[in-house]
């Protein structure tokens, strides 16, 4: 149950659920809880969790629902309510759902995993879950070496999720109605699913030294476990109604997978390793896909999501198909993942066509000589004529991405990145329109399951040097530079090749208090510090040279990838002999082992099998005006929707026109966007009957038929109450509101003579009013601003001008704004002025 409670926190839009594309099974046999350990906008961005979400809620005896880390505030606020953690969809706790699933997208989120499982009251250590406690299990890129969470994971799925996440609530279903209660049997059943980890099914022992000794299975016939590949990407079901959240998101957009997997064979890249191989989902199916979701979303922009868009086969066919469907309707399209080299002057003319939505390019390394030993095969002439590309189409910005810290490198490679970022500034002064780079650097981290998984990560120390080194130079070039903190780095590096023992630092740290450890403002790194000293455990260790006959903490956790291979390709990134190794895309195979041939294979779309319309005289139809019109709306917005602030209010309503397909005019320039005019800014918590909106409309649509189009799509709590067709030259709503009208109740229980304070109110000349917001102050006569006032069984019925009706209330009743809290708000209706006259 939601209450005002929400609004004494920051975003109550993050706790509210019910949004569009939300599903709610009254009561389902399996309840399976998608839980996100971040924070509701960076876990409503995850396309991971959309999939899941959408895949498992098909299945009518099951329900998936989410969760989200809660922000520190909220956090308190469970805490000192003694209120536990739950689902958003139907306020479960944690505790009652038969599953709870974490997605493992980073290291530093795993105290937030620790603190959800505390807040929803569930034992944290595995071992003192018996059965009647929900399946506490994991997936995602980390579950690669997820030795550091053994302790507090039922079990753990290496690689792909659609199909095993089915068998997996299938097989808890079977175990729950087979009334055995045994816990181990259950586990033992998950065991047999392909790509099951259960840790507990191993033992480790280390040396004196720390490193592991040896890996033990204790179940026979389960000694290694092998990632579970999706076999064909075409064939998979993918979400066409996903959740649409009210505020905006890290990435708010219609995401679109178009290929997973990579073989450019980065030596660096965990992913490009642990999502072999290459499959891509067909053009047809695509626009199948952005077809149906755009239009139960309304969103305004598409990305096509790989790990390396411009690689997919059929990607300039594909990029133009939907710029002659979509462009008209200014729907752009993104490509967030461009490799230097797979960008022609073909995808920027089609980019750029509706909105230009940004260039990020990773050269990684600042030589030649490094770019080698890394695999990344791109030379500094591409990238300048990728760069000269971008500019001369009219961008102004490009973003660069290096590391530091790569194997082999010296201080002339760290140099390299500054000289190679003020040679990419060159390129937008020759194009005559001049241009910024921002230049973004990270520590690199030795991963899992790649050919560097087996070097040094630099010391806290080192990478401190060369970021100030870096600074100096890039400020000297004029380029703007971002960094990743270094004591950041530290942790992820540590995680991110850790065994077993940092479970004891682990809940060290999340005793002391860490939380959001990936999130700036809130890492620690004394806390860190003091939990690894409690613990006896020295984090250098976990970042130190490992030998390649050493036992590494994931030894029996097979991601495809042969261990041969990767040490071939570690061998071929000597610094002085080092070897290129080509994509198997456009090459011989080079033998990663990850394939069988049969079903898990690579999968490519020939360019000349795209199933797409090949006439080069079809063009994209550029965005016309047709003939304008004006309507003016009225709506209510009631219920758990008055937890939604103006800024969310857009956002709906920007939704809300795309998924009604309501012909809404845009602005001009660099972001087009729909032309609104709200009245006032509602204060969050009040409800309200007469909210009003402006909107030029770009067809021959009807006040009435907008008002039907709107009220099918908006979420129950917004209704359009009134449409009607205005002049375009009428007065804007703000020069034509005279008043509004409000209903405050008075929380229960105060001992108010109302009508003796509203009188003595009246009898004032003055009522000062001060309010600070935003470093600017506001000073107004609350006197003059009232209207109009009646007092009625507790409740206050005001007509007012400037002036929020909470502060009119205190200053009537003598009582604080905290006194106050529980009052209830109403807007009744808005006095416009006659204009008649």
């Amino acid at each position: 149950m939601l209450n005002d409670d929400l609004l004494k926190i920051e975003k109550p839009a993050r706790y509210m659920g019910g949004e569009m594309g939300g599903v709610y099974k009254e009561r389902p046999e399996i309840r399976f809880a998608l839980a996100f350990p971040d924070v509701y906008e960076v876990g409503m961005s995850h396309l991971g969790l959309q999939i899941l979400y959408g895949i498992l809620n098909d299945v009518p005896w099951l329900s998936a629902e989410r969760t989200y880390a809660p922000w520190p505030d909220r956090e308190e606020q469970l805490r000192s309510e003694k209120a536990l953690l739950t689902t958003l969809e139907s306020g479960t706790p944690l505790g009652q759902a038969d599953i709870v699933g974490f997605t493992l997208q980073y290291e530093l989120s795993y105290t937030n995993i620790l603190n959800m499982l505390e807040l929803a009251g569930i034992p944290l250590l595995a071992s003192e879950r018996d059965a009647s406690w929900p399946l506490v299990i994991a997936g995602g890129p980390c579950a690669g070496n997820p030795e550091p969470l053994a302790d507090f994971f039922d079990a753990f799925l290496l690689g792909d999720g659609e199909e095993a996440s089915l068998e997996i609530a299938e097989t808890v279903r079977r175990w729950k109605r087979s009334g055995s209660g045994d816990k181990a049997e259950l586990l033992a059943e998950l065991s047999e699913i392909d790509g099951m980890y259960v840790p507990s099914f191993f033992d480790v022992s280390h040396e004196e030294n720390g490193q592991v000794a040896a890996i033990a299975p204790l179940k026979p016939g389960y000694e290694r476990i092998k990632r579970r590949i999706l076999a064909s990407l075409d064939d998979a079901p993918y979400p066409t109604t996903p959740v649409i959240p009210f505020l905006k998101t890290v990435h708010d957009r219609v995401s679109l997978e178009i290929a997973r997997g990579c073989t450019r064979g980065c030596r660096f890249c965990q992913a490009g390793y642990i999502y072999r191989p290459v499959r891509e989902r067909s053009p047809r199916r695509i626009l199948e896909l952005v077809e149906a979701t755009l239009r139960k979303t309304g969103y305004d922009e598409i990305s096509l999501l790989s790990l390396s868009t411009g690689d997919y086969s059929c990607i300039a066919p594909l990029l133009k198909e939907l710029m002659v469907r979509y462009a008209e309707q200014r729907i752009a399209v993104s490509l967030p993942s461009l490799r230097v080299g797979s960008l022609t002057q073909e995808l920027v003319d089609e980019i750029k066509k509706v909105r230009k939505t940004g260039f990020t390019l990773a050269p990684e390394a600042g030589s030649e000589r490094l770019r080698l030993v890394i695999n990344k095969g791109i030379t500094e002439e591409a990238l300048l004529q990728s760069a000269a590309e971008i500019y001369r189409a009219g961008w102004r910005l490009i973003k660069l991405y290096f590391m530091i810290g790569l194997p082999t490198e010296t201080m002339d490679d760290v140099l390299g990145i500054a000289d190679l970022a003020r040679k990419v500034k060159q390129q937008g002064k020759l194009s005559g329109h001049g241009g910024e780079v921002n230049v973004a650097v990270s520590s690199f981290v030795p991963k899992p399951h790649t050919p560097f998984q087996w070097e040094p990560q630099i010391s806290y120390e080192e990478i401190l040097t060369k970021q100030e080194f870096l600074r100096t130079e890039l400020k000297k070039r004029k380029l703007n530079f971002k960094w990743q903190d270094a004591p950041q780095s530290v942790m992820e590096g540590v995680f991110a090749r850790g065994d077993r023992r940092l479970g004891r630092v682990l809940l060290e740290a999340h005793r002391l208090g860490c939380r959001f450890d990936g999130w700036g403002e809130h890492f620690s790194f004394s806390r860190w510090q003091s939990a690894f000293r409690s613990c006896g455990i020295d984090p250098r260790f976990y970042l130190r040279r490992r030998d390649t006959t050493e036992i590494l903490p994931w030894d029996h956790l097979e991601c495809g990838v042969s261990k041969e291979f990767l040490l071939r390709e570690y061998a071929s990134s000597d610094a002085d002999n080092a070897v290129y190794t080509p994509d198997c895309r456009t090459g011989a195979c080079t033998g990663c082992g990850v394939c069988d041939f049969d079903q898990v294979k690579m999968r490519l779309i020939p360019s000349e099998a795209t199933g797409l319309d090949t006439d080069e005289t079809r063009e994209t139809q550029v965005p016309t005006e047709a003939p304008p019109a004006r309507i003016r709306i009225r709506f209510s917005k009631t219920g758990p929707m008055r937890f939604l602030s103006h800024l969310e209010m857009i956002t709906l309503f920007t939704r809300a026109v795309g998924r009604g397909r309501v012909p809404i005019r845009y602005s001009q320039g660099f972001h087009p966007h729909p032309k609104f005019s709200f009245a006032t800014a509602l204060s969050v918590g009040v409800e309200s009957w007469a909210e009003y909106l402006d909107m030029e409309m770009a067809g021959p649509w009807s006040a009435e038929e907008v008002k039907d189009a709107l009220n099918r799509v908006l979420p129950a709590g917004v209704e359009i109450l009134e449409s009607t067709e205005i002049p375009l030259n009428s007065p804007s709503l703000s020069v034509i509101m005279e008043g509004v009208r409000y209903r405050v109740t008075l929380p229960p229980g105060l001992d108010l003579d109302l009508p003796a304070r509203v009188a003595s109110f009246l009898a004032l000349e003055s009522s000062p009013c001060h309010r600070e917001k935003k470093g600017k102050s506001q000073d107004f006569d609350l006197r003059r601003e009232l209207q109009d006032i009646k007092a009625v069984d507790g409740t206050l019925e005001m007509v007012t001008g400037r002036g929020k009706p909470l502060e009119f209330a205190a200053a009537i009743t003598g009582l604080s704004p905290e006194e106050l809290a529980g009052a209830h708000i109403e807007k009744l209706d808005v006095i416009f002025k006659d204009l008649s006259s």
